[in-house]
């Protein structure tokens, strides 16, 4: 039980992206996508993108995912989510999307969307949980193999009532 309760949420934490953070962000991107965004492309969403928001999850001091997102009028738009793949499996991904979705419906964003990969079911089924339902495809999407991708949207709990407030997290 003792080790249950290590690798469960203990020690998690949430905090705005900051340019320090690029280094550590790239060798997520790199583990997670075929085709990684580049430092620079960060660089530019994290300086030069006021739409832009990115947060960063810890686990004991250390940069284990990432999440962002556009917030344009009442909609957010996530760009990215991944976690490093040695901890991956404890429902760190689903903790870290409540996260990102808690903190857009903060901002006063009222829905949020996404696009995920037709083949890539382990991450549907996470949106599905968290009330993603499809809305579309876009056709040949993703340019490393022309696969389709699946337009996800859901509503947000109003501005307060949303998720709760988890201890080490913070509103940015």
């Amino acid at each position: 039980m003792e080790q249950e309760l290590y690798l469960n949420n203990e020690g998690l934490t949430f905090r705005q992206m900051a340019l320090e953070d690029i280094p550590d962000v790239m060798v997520i991107e790199h583990e997670a996508f075929t085709l990684p965004w580049t430092e620079d492309a960060f660089r530019n969403e994290l300086t030069q993108n006021h739409f832009a928001r990115y947060m960063i999850m810890q686990y004991m001091g250390q940069a284990v995912g990432y999440a962002g997102m556009w917030t344009v009028i009442d909609e957010a738009h996530v760009t990215n989510i991944a976690i490093l793949e040695a901890f991956r499996g404890r429902k760190w991904g689903e903790r870290l999307l409540r996260e990102l979705m808690k903190t857009a419906s903060q901002l006063g964003m009222q829905r949020m969307t996404l696009e995920v990969r037709v083949t890539n079911e382990v991450a549907q089924n996470l949106y599905r949980k968290l009330g993603f339902k499809p809305a579309g495809l876009r056709k040949g999407y993703y340019s490393d193999n022309q696969e389709d991708a699946m337009i996800m949207w859901a509503d947000l709990p109003e501005r307060g009532s949303a998720y709760g407030s988890e201890e080490g997290s913070e509103a940015y």
